[in-house]
């Protein structure tokens, strides 16, 4: 059976090659990377949270099998709870705690940061006005006779 003509990647009309298109096309990140000590609490705490949301699961089927095992899970799942919010806190102070320490990358285009900028050069410019203001002043107070 003869391959289909669709089938072919080398051929088209007249023998040309068909440009394939990659399969793995690189795309530049719209969010920077967790610092790593916030993507390491994050980490745990997700697989704590997995773990306690299984442990959960195997306490609900031990009551309704009415396993001698159902009470016990049921314990460490309340533990295990508490555990997976502990872990999820965890997480949002090291972040707090991380840009603390070493700042909040801002972005360029940021409307406050913008802002501050004219009101920076407004300030600068109010302020060397003032500045010539006072040199004129004292340079026509000195030549000024004082009889």
């Amino acid at each position: 059976m003869p391959p289909a003509p669709a089938a072919t990647a080398n051929s088209a009309a007249g023998g040309a090659k068909i440009p394939r298109q990659q399969l793995w096309v690189e795309e530049p990140a719209t969010r920077r990377r967790m610092p790593d000590p916030v993507r390491g609490s994050a980490v745990r705490a997700v697989l704590i949270m997995s773990l306690t949301i299984i442990q959960a699961m195997v306490a609900f089927l031990c009551t309704l099998a009415g396993s001698w095992l159902a009470f016990p899970m049921v314990l460490s799942s309340v533990a295990g709870t508490v555990v997976a919010t502990w872990s999820v806190l965890d997480v949002w102070v090291t972040r707090q705690v991380w840009n603390q320490r070493n700042g909040v990358i801002s972005v360029p285009s940021s409307s406050a940061r913008q802002l501050r900028r004219e009101r920076r050069r407004a300030r600068r410019a109010e302020r060397a006005a003032q500045r010539d203001e006072a040199r004129i002043r004292r340079r026509g107070a000195e030549s000024l006779s004082r009889a």
